[in-house]
């Protein structure tokens, strides 16, 4: 049976009424990226200005240091949950439809966590931060968008492109978590929420901004570039297909643990970093300072990392970034006092997952058909945020019973399954 939306009328809605001349398609090429770059930047900036002080608040409002790691975790299962079913969403009906959807959740989450906070309800704003966490979920699958018409010995960069777009609002959002927060002083509103206020503003901007100019949808047309079958039919691009897709590739499991594994180590230790910092005397700005110059590292040399992955392979880019962590968690966790080690551990930490992140991206896409991409790429952004969910609760835990510095260790050693496997795939090309 097919579904209306995945029938060729469905094509022409989407603004393409036959597959694209190839003459035409570096113009696309840069249109839709153009577009997804200036998403990214507002995408980033609501992100990185509610987060920063994501943990802090859940202190606040909560009154202890145990159950601030359950921030990071409730903003993190926010795209784990959302994964599936916006994965179903853009296999039916394109990029456009589900990361205007993302978007929107994410700014209908942000003030819900405002309201929580307003009323001194940890849960309530633990929910809200699920549905904040939504917003992230749009500038992750933006990468695969950036993907789908890229040519295959470009895909590394065109996916790095994007993800480099959001340093512009992430770097600058932890800055103006301050300034967000003054803002509402006179509305008796606790100055940590500030920033979420800001952020359901600009996650609605963003979703207005894909809704009126992200056209023609790229996923569709890939689709209708790739044939008539692969635009009419819906069987290859189910969720089970997906998933049947990544256990029948060695290196679709090894992208997939890679980006799961990566993404896991980072939001472990970074979401607890400002808890750590205040402990020594840390005061708003200058945590602002740290996760800018930390979020600088994931994003503003992810070309880099796009240009070694296309130019090096991908499996030398993935132990690129097993190295990368590991320094960081030996630099942050041994930092004690010292804000500026500190500082460079996160740095280093933001460059491993920029490594890990575009690298296993890539590898993902390259090893699966192009009908089972969109469901296999959700797949991967489900387990990279549940199991970064996990890790953010029990980052909150191992703090408050062993400290900081075990938190590196642990995260450190979630490495090894992605070491195993890449070093298996090594052998086997070699």
């Amino acid at each position: 049976m097919t579904n209306a939306p995945d029938a060729p009328d469905a094509l022409v809605s989407a603004g393409i009424s036959a597959a694209v001349p190839p003459a035409r398609l570096p113009a696309l090429r840069r249109r839709i990226q153009a577009v997804l770059i200036a998403t990214q930047i507002l995408g980033g900036l609501g992100i990185a200005i509610g987060f920063a002080l994501a943990a802090v608040l859940a202190k606040e409002v909560s009154g202890t240091e145990a159950l601030s790691g359950l921030a990071s975790t409730a903003a993190v299962a926010g795209p784990a949950l959302l994964a599936m079913p916006l994965a179903a969403l853009m296999a039916r009906r394109g990029r456009r439809a589900g990361l205007v959807l993302a978007y929107l959740v994410g700014a209908v989450g942000a003030g819900v966590a405002v309201l929580g906070a307003d009323l001194g309800n940890f849960p309530l704003l633990l929910a809200g931060l699920v549905g904040f966490g939504a917003g992230s979920s749009a500038n992750l699958a933006a990468r695969f968008a950036a993907a789908d018409l890229a040519e295959p010995d470009r895909r590394a960069r065109a996916i790095s492109t994007v993800v480099w777009a959001t340093t512009i609002g992430a770097v600058l959002g932890p800055n103006i978590a301050a300034p967000a927060g003054e803002s509402v002083a006179g509305l008796g509103i606790p100055a940590a929420a500030g920033p979420f206020v800001w952020a359901s503003g600009v996650f609605v901007a963003a979703a207005v901004m894909v809704a009126l100019l992200l056209r023609p949808d790229p996923l569709l047309t890939a689709r209708a570039l790739a044939g008539p079958e692969e635009a009419e039919g819906a069987d290859g691009r189910s969720l089970k297909a997906g998933m049947r897709a990544v256990r029948e590739s060695s290196r679709a499991r090894l992208a997939l643990v890679t980006v799961a594994g990566s993404h896991t180590a980072m939001v472990s230790i970074m979401s607890m970093t400002p808890v750590a910092l205040t402990h020594h005397g840390a005061d708003i700005r200058l945590i602002g300072l740290v996760i800018s110059v930390h979020i600088a590292g994931m994003y503003a040399f992810s070309p880099v990392m796009g240009w070694l992955s296309d130019r090096l392979g991908r499996l030398t880019v993935i132990g690129l970034a097993v190295a990368l962590i590991s320094v960081a968690a030996l630099l942050a966790g041994t930092a004690g006092p010292s804000h500026n080690q500190v500082a460079l551990g996160l740095f280093v930490l933001g460059l491993g997952w920029s490594a890990g992140l575009v690298s296993g991206s890539a590898l993902l896409t390259d090893s699966v058909p192009q009908a089972a991409r969109a469901a296999v790429q959700g797949l991967s952004d489900f387990t990279m945020n549940t199991c970064a969910g996990i890790g953010g609760l029990a980052a909150g835990l191992i703090v408050s019973q062993a400290g900081y510095g075990w938190l590196n260790v642990v995260g450190a050693c979630l490495l090894a399954p992605m070491t195993l496997l890449a070093v298996r795939g090594a052998v086997r090309r070699a």
